[in-house]
């Protein structure tokens, strides 16, 4: 019993790193740089104040930050503390705010003090994780709900830490370029990874694909996180570029579909993409294609790649009364298990269900076709729309696409598509028709095709906010 438990012990991560590389740069941001010897100072200052205004273990502390020093010391204070860090998205309204806040007690929304005066800047140097406990607590991004929250616990973020690193691989110079929300799982994990791993983290406050370019060109970035329309951006500024990143090995892609034209356009800049699958309640990453595999991934279709080596996944009929494994190929709802699943996220079978619909390969490689919630039932036939989305995307003339369903008496649903098109380009409704006819079966081609003049209404992880389109569209 007592081995169990001590097994359940490790040592804190920030004091960790602080001990074995102290010199190294924790955390770079346009402001500035600090190292982890720095980063641990500041955090225990942190911690102290907090401790003041009533945090500890267990009780929740909300932090609304934006993306910078400031909040990396307040999320590592409350890991030092034992206090279960809560962060708050900048983005929403103060009511929205207000409801995400609730049962925190304390609320951090602006830098907390350094002084030392309250009791020395060391006391929590020692500090330890409990793997069991929850660490942080993050809100589901709410594309067709409310924000939900996910209470993830240090053994999730250690887990996935080390599946990532298995997939990615890991050099001890890494650093990491992060330009998602800290408020959100993609982007935190990227912070507390780096930690684990005592390598560098390099933090915009959002994203601006020239100062993107910039940091990956003249700051020795080795990986970065990115979604499908930030890809699009970075590849279409490359061209103007003179120099290509001289140290990325990995832009890791995910949030959403990517379409295979879009990564097909990266490989042929040299832009190696690994493409990747994750949820909030996996903390991150559930499958990804390993950095070894990308060498030979323009031989092979475009997958979100096998499991991470901590991680199962199973494909199931969501329709079934016992939902037995199917055989690779087949598709049906995706369920995960393993150390990184929030464990109240799990359904009483021990699997997550996660409502998203995909395939497995003959090699074991993850297909994500789309969502339960999004499939459009034509005539009896279902639809993905992801399916039809990466087809019209892959037109020249398309920058983005959307497909919804639209009410129809014959049909019941029928594929409604919303495209915004390349600049300098005339949109044609039936020539993209047309070009879905010649890649997909008649019941998925768009019956109709509406052009929108700006970007696609999409949520900070860069996944489309359908709820919002059918709105537009007047189908809700």
């Amino acid at each position: 019993m007592k081995a169990s438990l001590w097994a359940m012990i490790v040592e804190g991560w920030l004091p960790r790193a602080a001990a074995v590389r102290p010199e190294r740069v924790a955390l770079q941001t346009p402001d500035g740089a600090v190292s982890y010897a720095e980063l641990l100072a500041g955090a225990n200052a942190n911690a102290a104040e907090l401790a003041v205004r009533g945090a500890g273990p267990g009780r929740r502390v909300a932090i609304a930050l934006p993306p910078g020093l400031a909040f990396a010391r307040a999320l590592h204070a409350c890991l030092l503390l034992g206090a279960i860090a809560v962060p708050i998205d900048l983005r929403l309204t103060a009511a929205e705010r207000e409801r995400l806040t609730t049962g925190a007690v304390v609320l951090v929304d602006e830098p907390l003090a350094l002084c030392a005066d309250r009791g020395g800047t060391d006391r929590y140097a020692t500090a330890s994780h409990d793997l069991e406990s929850t660490a942080v607590v993050i809100h589901t991004s709410g594309t067709t709900s409310q924000p939900k929250p996910i209470e993830l616990t240090y053994g999730n973020f250690l887990w996935g830490a080390l599946g990532s690193a298995v997939a990615l691989g890991l050099d001890p110079r890494e650093r990491w370029l992060c330009a998602l929300p800290l408020s959100h799982v993609g982007g935190l994990s990227i912070l507390l990874r780096s930690t684990i791993y005592a390598t560098t983290a390099v933090v915009h406050e959002r994203f601006d694909t020239d100062a993107v370019l910039e940091a990956l060109v003249e700051q020795e970035i080795t990986l970065v996180s990115l979604v499908a329309t930030t890809l699009g951006r970075l590849l279409d500024a490359m061209p103007a570029h003179p120099e290509r990143p001289p140290a990325l090995r990995c832009a890791l892609t995910g949030g959403g579909p990517v379409a295979p034209a879009l990564i097909a356009r990266a490989r042929k800049m040299g832009v190696p993409v690994s493409l990747t699958y994750g949820l909030t309640e996996c903390c991150s990453q559930v499958t990804t294609t390993p950095v070894a595999a990308l060498d030979d991934a323009s031989t092979q279709p475009p997958s979100a790649g096998p499991p991470l080596f901590c991680t199962r996944v199973r494909i199931v009929d969501p329709s079934a009364d016992t939902q037995a494994t199917l055989r690779a190929g087949q598709e049906g709802e995706i369920l995960v298990a393993g150390p990184t699943v929030s464990p109240g996220s799990l359904a009483g079978d021990g699997w997550l269900h996660t409502g998203d619909l995909g395939v497995i390969d003959e090699d074991g490689r993850l297909h994500v076709t789309g969502r339960k919630a999004d499939t459009i039932v034509s005539g009896g036939e279902n639809v993905a729309p992801a399916e039809v989305e990466a087809v019209l995307e892959a037109h020249p003339d398309v920058l983005e696409a959307a497909v919804v369903p639209r009410a129809d008496e014959q049909w019941g649903e029928v594929v409604t598509a919303i495209v915004v098109t390349r600049s300098g380009t005339v949109p044609d409704g039936e020539a993209l028709r047309a070009h879905c006819a010649r890649g997909l079966a008649a019941h998925k081609v768009p019956k109709q095709v509406s052009f929108a003049h700006g970007p696609l209404p999409r949520n900070r992880s860069g996944k489309l906010l359908r709820k919002e389109l059918l709105v537009r569209t007047g189908e809700q």
